[in-house]
């Protein structure tokens, strides 16, 4: 073998259209970060969470109140 070095610094990709994407020339994507994921179930959850329990609270409400108007 040579003594040359071979360096291909883009690294390229090819999709199943046959489309070729250089990724080294290509702009830095937007990132995801785990935390705002993770805050977004949190958030979600917190919400579905309230949801329930009102719709709980309001059929315990009207439990309690058809109990006292046919208990009158």
């Amino acid at each position: 073998m040579s003594g040359e070095q071979i360096t291909n610094n883009s690294v390229e990709t090819q999709t199943m259209k046959g489309e070729l994407h250089s990724l080294k020339n290509s702009p830095r994507e937007k990132r995801v970060d785990i935390n705002d994921l993770l805050n977004k179930v949190r958030s979600a959850q917190k919400k579905e969470k309230m949801e329930s329990t009102i719709f709980f609270s309001l059929v315990a409400a009207v439990i309690v109140v058809t109990g006292v108007i046919i208990s009158i």
